[in-house]
């Protein structure tokens, strides 16, 4: 029987589009109302910085151990399987986090959501990875990463809107259980069913660190994508404490530039799959992201970011810059064969995530607390030590633009 052929506009792609629409939902909804939330279960402002880093990092540890579970189950029990179980675990903890009432139980709640959205772009994107031909692979995940970046920007307004905090959580909670309805009439991946008949070891993780070359490429796949978390967590997420040191300016709303930001982090991500298909390459388009990012950082930290305007202006431009998300992802899941593709893929992404509180470290507790550098200081060296990194990584990773996925790791 031949296997149906799905294009960019297929449900398989819309429904993972509208999941990873949810996942970043959530995930950015903590920044957004950071600081009422915080403030109401407890932070005053001299606790602000270390309560909200805190409930942050435990958010990004359990994106970090959730890649790894549900990578791994990906891989052994299906892509869809996987996108079943993490929706309903997230969208419970989004429905706790409404009701927390201390800055502990607001850590847990978000350790728990962060373990549940861990699953949810790893699976859609080898989802879609192995449905789509591989013409349309960079459009289709260009497309899922377009519109769900858009959920910031929905995380944003809908605090606008509502301004109730608690609100904002159930409302991702109630998103969740929807998706979850439509995912009900998505097909498994045809790779997948058949690894599934053979006899190969699937979703082993270690694989992942047993054989030379293998590892090289998951450690260069994962490091790619560190400017992504250091531009946002970073220098978006504070942005009002870099405008305050910058230029004294003590009206940026940080929830507004994170709202620029992936905004216009959405229009990149829809536009880096036509640039990867005009170049007929992986690498040539991050590359050309990689400059603007540069281009971009010069411009944060220079003369020109002297008003809030220029601010939320920078922010869109890194925003746009670090808009190669969906090809950062497609080149993991296109590196590993199909029993270890969903657990490179799902893991990928959320190392990349759960390296912020590393990032976090060294630019708050080494270069300012022991160190006593300024803030901005220590924003331009932890940047270009993250750059020189991604660049390094770059330059040993494989172009997979014309790669056949159907094939196994041994």
């Amino acid at each position: 029987m031949t296997e149906k052929k799905y294009g960019v506009f297929s449900l398989p792609v819309i429904v993972a589009a509208l999941g990873y629409f949810v996942d970043i939902y959530d995930l950015l909804l903590f920044t957004i109302v950071k600081k009422p939330s915080m403030l109401a279960v407890g932070a005053t402002d001299a606790t602000m910085l270390s309560d909200s880093t805190r409930v942050i990092n435990w958010q990004m540890v359990g994106l970090l151990l959730g890649g790894i579970l549900w990578g791994v189950l990906g891989d052994k029990k299906g892509r869809l399987k996987v996108l079943f179980g993490s929706i309903i675990l997230y969208s419970m903890a989004n429905f706790a986090t409404g009701f927390v009432q201390t800055v502990n139980q607001y850590a847990i709640c978000r350790f728990i959501g962060g373990l549940g959205l861990a699953g949810e772009l790893g699976a859609g994107i080898t989802l879609v990875s192995e449905l789509l031909p591989k013409n349309k692979r960079g459009l289709g995940t260009s497309m899922v990463a377009g519109i769900g970046l858009s959920g910031a920007i929905f995380a944003y307004l809908t605090f606008q809107y509502t301004n109730d905090w608690r609100l904002c959580y159930k409302i991702g909670g109630g998103l969740g259980i929807a998706l979850l309805l439509l995912r009900v009439s998505v097909a498994e991946s045809g790779m997948f069913k058949e690894v599934k008949a053979q006899e190969v070891t699937r979703g082993n993780f270690f694989m992942l660190f047993n054989n030379g070359p293998r590892l090289k490429k998951y450690v260069c796949a994962i490091l790619i994508g560190l400017p992504t978390w250091y531009v946002i967590g970073i220098l978006v997420n504070q942005s009002d404490r870099f405008g305050k040191a910058m230029f004294g300016s003590t009206t940026i709303d940080s929830g507004r530039a994170i709202m620029f930001a992936y905004a216009a982090i959405a229009v990149g991500d829809m536009f880096v799959g036509f640039v990867s298909q005009y170049f007929k390459s992986r690498k040539k388009a991050l590359l050309l992201y990689y400059l603007l990012c540069i281009v971009s950082l010069i411009l944060f930290f220079s003369g020109y970011n002297r008003s809030d305007a220029s601010m939320y202006t920078i922010s869109a431009l890194l925003g746009f810059s670090t808009g190669f998300w969906a090809i950062f992802i497609t080149m993991g899941a296109e590196q590993f064969g199909t029993n270890l593709r969903a657990t490179a893929a799902t893991t990928i992404p959320n190392m990349v995530r759960g390296a912020l509180p590393l990032i976090n470290i060294l630019f708050l507790d080494v270069f300012q607390k022991s160190w006593g550098w300024p803030l901005v200081k220590s924003g331009i060296v932890t940047g270009v030590v993250v750059m020189g990194i991604a660049l390094v990584a770059y330059y040993f990773t494989e172009d997979t633009y014309h790669k056949d996925l159907n094939y196994v790791e041994s």
